[in-house]
């Protein structure tokens, strides 16, 4: 599409992700990886919060959560996710909306492996979302994994990532007098092929 150049420029959808993401690295103060993850609970009302991702595979974003949280069982009741990435330093967004599968395995281990051991450790030690009765037990059941698990602690079974596979995306960068430009990339099935068209701002 002629009509799409410059930043928006390329055949790729994860390839301009990735680009803007490493843009967002030289220019976003703190984490630039971080995205407001959105999910429904079972009566459809929906649920946000922060969460960093960690990887833009070849065709899917992947980040990394306890299994027992709230998040979580709301992924897989759904099958389906959203996220916004948003860099204040670029005026640029990404909006993604798709199917979700759970990361396990030699990726997941990696992965964890490659955290450092007092969030290692601390993933064993947080029950994610439960009711907790104060910052002194959180601390007093660290110290006991702590004991327990060592300097090198496996990665728990209840811990792991997701993959969204993305159904849209939207790449959305700021224009003069709110004249934003606007790509949205859909498809209907994961093996479709896309359909590109530029939306209003």
């Amino acid at each position: 599409m002629a009509d799409r150049s410059g930043i928006f420029a390329g055949d790729d959808p994860f390839r301009i992700a990735q680009d803007w993401l490493n843009a967002a690295e030289a220019e976003e103060p703190n984490d630039p990886n971080a995205i407001a993850l959105s999910t429904v609970d079972a009566d459809g009302l929906p649920n946000v919060r922060m969460v960093l991702l960690k990887e833009i595979e070849d065709d899917a974003f992947v980040f990394y959560t306890n299994y027992g949280s709230a998040k979580a069982h709301e992924i897989d009741g759904a099958g389906k996710a959203a996220f916004v990435l948003h860099w204040k330093s670029l005026r640029r967004q990404i909006r993604v909306r798709g199917l979700t599968e759970r990361v396990a395995g030699a990726q997941a281990d990696a992965y964890y492996a490659s955290r450092s051991l007092k969030s290692r450790l601390g993933a064993w030690a947080s029950k994610q979302s439960q009711p907790l009765s104060s910052r002194m037990a959180l601390m007093a059941e660290v110290a006991r994994v702590t004991a327990e698990k060592g300097a090198n602690p496996p990665r728990p079974p209840f811990w792991g990532g997701y993959r969204i596979r993305p159904l849209e995306v939207e790449f959305w960068a700021d224009g003069a007098f709110r004249l934003h430009d606007r790509f949205r990339w859909r498809r209907d099935n994961i093996d479709d092929a896309w359909k590109i068209q530029r939306l209003n701002p």
